[in-house]
Order: C-alpha cells, then sequence, then structure tokens
C-alpha cells in the first residue's frame, strides 16, 4: 500500500528535525547543510503525505458512523470529500516518489545547430533560438550567448548559450534532439515548401569537482579569430580549441577578445559535453540502448516538426499535435509542448518503478 512507503520519509524527516538542533551538529557547517538540503528536498513529499495519512484516518473514522442516523449523511460527505483530495494526492505523491534527477536544478548549455537544409536551417536556428529566449524570460531565467556563427543571410551555423534560471534543466532536458521544419523559405522565389533540420543539444552546467579534466589529456591550440568572409576581428592570436584526447571531443571558441576568456569558456562547454557522454553511457548501461539526443542532424532523425502552412507543431515522441505554431513560436508560448511531454515521460517512468 501507498500508506506503508510514507512513513519511513516523514521519520526520516522529524529525524533531521532533531538532527538539527542537536549540539553534536551545531558547530559542524557543512553537516548541518547536508541535513538542511536533504530535508528541503523531503519538506513537499511529507507534506503531502500527512495530508494523505490523514484523510485515510478521517475516512475510517467517517465509515464508522454511516450508520447514525443523524450524523450518516454528514459521514458520507466527509468520505467523499477526503477520497476526492487522495485521489489527487496519490497522483502528485507517486510522482515525487520517483527518484530526483541530480541534474534537474541546473543551469545549462543550450546548443542549436544547422542540420539539413542549407540557409534555410540556419535561419531556424535563429527563429528556434528566440522562441527558447522568450519562454526563458517568461520562467524568470537569465541567457547569456556564450559562442555563435553566422551563416550568409541572417541565421546561424550555430549558437551557444547558457542558460541560468531554477528548474532550467527539468523544463528543458527533453528539448534534445533533431527539430523539423516546413515552410517556404525567405531565399525561397518561387514558393516551393522546404524540410530543413536543426539540431538540439542540452547539457547541464557542472563545475570542476563533477568533471576532473587531466590538463595532461587536453590539446590547446590558438589562432586568430576570423570575422565575415575570412575578415580578421583580431590581430592576435585570441581564438581557441580545446581538443579532449580520450574523447576526441573538441571545442572552439572566438567570441572574446582575450584569450583567457576565450579558454575559460571552451573549457565549461568542454566539461559539460564530457559530462553529457558520460551521462549518455550511464543510461545506455541501466536501461535500454538510447541515441545520442543529437544524432546526425539528419530530417529522418526528427523528435519534433515544424509545419509552417499547417500552423501545426508535432511533437513525434508523445504523439502530440497543436495548431498554434506561429503563436508559440512568437510568444515563447513553449509550456504548452513542454508539460505533456515531462508528463509522458513521468507516467513511463511510473510504470518502470512498480510505484502503487
Amino acid at each position: 500500500m501507498l500508506a506503508d512507503k510514507l512513513q519511513p520519509f516523514i521519520q526520516r524527516y522529524d529525524e533531521i528535525s532533531r538532527l538539527l538542533v542537536s549540539p553534536d551538529i551545531l558547530n559542524d557547517v557543512q553537516q548541518i547543510a547536508t541535513l538542511s538540503k536533504e530535508q528541503s528536498n523531503l519538506e513537499e513529499l511529507v507534506a503531502k503525505s500527512k495530508q494523505y495519512l490523514k484523510n485515510l484516518e478521517n475516512i475510517e473514522e467517517n465509515r464508522a458512523l454511516l450508520d447514525d442516523k443523524e450524523l450518516g449523511e454528514l459521514a458520507k460527505e466527509e468520505i467523499k470529500l477526503a477520497e476526492s483530495q487522495n485521489e489527487a494526492l496519490e497522483s502528485e505523491i507517486k510522482l515525487l516518489l520517483l527518484p530526483k534527477d541530480p541534474n534537474d536544478d541546473k543551469n545549462i548549455y543550450l546548443e542549436l545547430r544547422a542540420g539539413t537544409g542549407g540557409d534555410e536551417a540556419g535561419i531556424f536556428v535563429g527563429d528556434l533560438f528566440r522562441t527558447y529566449v522568450r519562454y526563458a524570460d517568461s520562467q524568470g531565467w537569465k541567457v547569456e550567448i556564450i559562442s555563435s556563427s553566422e551563416n550568409n543571410v541572417g541565421g546561424y551555423k550555430e549558437i551557444i548559450a547558457l542558460v541560468k534560471g531554477k528548474g532550467a534543466y527539468s523544463k528543458l532536458k527533453y528539448e534534445g534532439g533533431t527539430h523539423r521544419v516546413q515552410r517556404v523559405p525567405e531565399t525561397e522565389s518561387q514558393g516551393r515548401i522546404h524540410t530543413s533540420a536543426i539540431t538540439v543539444a542540452i547539457m547541464p552546467e557542472v563545475d570542476e569537482v563533477e568533471v576532473a579534466i587531466n590538463p595532461n589529456d587536453l590539446r590547446i591550440e590558438v589562432f586568430r579569430a576570423g570575422g565575415h568572409g575570412g575578415q580578421c576581428v583580431n590581430t592576435t592570436d585570441s581564438a581557441v580549441r580545446i581538443t579532449h584526447v580520450p574523447t576526441g571531443i573538441s571545442v572552439s571558441m572566438q567570441d572574446e577578445k582575450s584569450q583567457h576568456k576565450n579558454k575559460d569558456k571552451a573549457l565549461k562547454i568542454l566539461r559539460a559535453r564530457i559530462y553529457e557522454m558520460e551521462l549518455q553511457a550511464q543510461m545506455e548501461q541501466n536501461a535500454e540502448t538510447r541515441k545520442n539526443q543529437v544524432g546526425s542532424g539528419d530530417r529522418s532523425e526528427k523528435i519534433r516538426t515544424y509545419n509552417y502552412p499547417q500552423n501545426r507543431l508535432t511533437d513525434h515522441r508523445v504523439g502530440l499535435t497543436l495548431y498554434n505554431l506561429e503563436e508559440i513560436m512568437l510568444n515563447g508560448n513553449l509550456d504548452a509542448v513542454i508539460n505533456p511531454i515531462i508528463t509522458f515521460f513521468q507516467t513511463q517512468a511510473l510504470l518502470k518503478s512498480g510505484i502503487e
């Protein structure tokens, strides 16, 4: 029974409350911080669990009064109310019982790259990036462009940005994959619909403790930053390319005039990519084999289609179709897309967890 599974969490919460006022703990700052974080993570589950268990008690107490001539009808109403509340609480508690993704509260690196489709793919990189920025604004997040590479028609070959804010990874972690767009490009003179594809990667920001990189494993190259059409925008070798030799992962950075700043940015992105690679490897060991979220950028590997002539957005993983594409793109109303996807994957996790 669900009720039996809740008592250990309540007991642990109460135990932490006692420990936090214990003389043995009061002088240990690190232990206080660890316990406080654990208690904070338990807080919502414990509050809902206590309400759920209290409702169960009320149901049993009122069932004993059902045959009472004066109180029977009132008892019936109380039972109905408590059962209704517990039905909603049960769904919420089951989600809270799922193992928490340790990356959910982290900032993310958001990478968008043009795939198949030429210039139109690059234009859509810019369009989708602006949609993510609008969505970030609605969530109270900050977006910092780390690196960008423009194409010749006002689009981008690549954009890398750091998205800072509570829950950024938990909300956007399912955005990784190939996004397909169907529309008449601005560069098309005869009004023909083209199909293009771009890739999106979502990587949690990690620190040096989480991913330790041996300096001896790095190959660092410096070169002169270049502008549009080969134009030189810097007369010093400020651009940096760092390659992690064991994995072959390489990051180039030239947006800053300072070689030191470019190196620092490149290392942070490199660390995030190594972490993501290790995360993917773990997932493949612990579950079904999962393709890298980016793939090759080929149209056949799509997770989502943006069809402008039909004003339609379709997420192929969950069978979601919406007919307000323009509104979603212009206003950044991605919750209409993201929330059903999160619900789908949470449901899948519940089914696999066996929580009853």
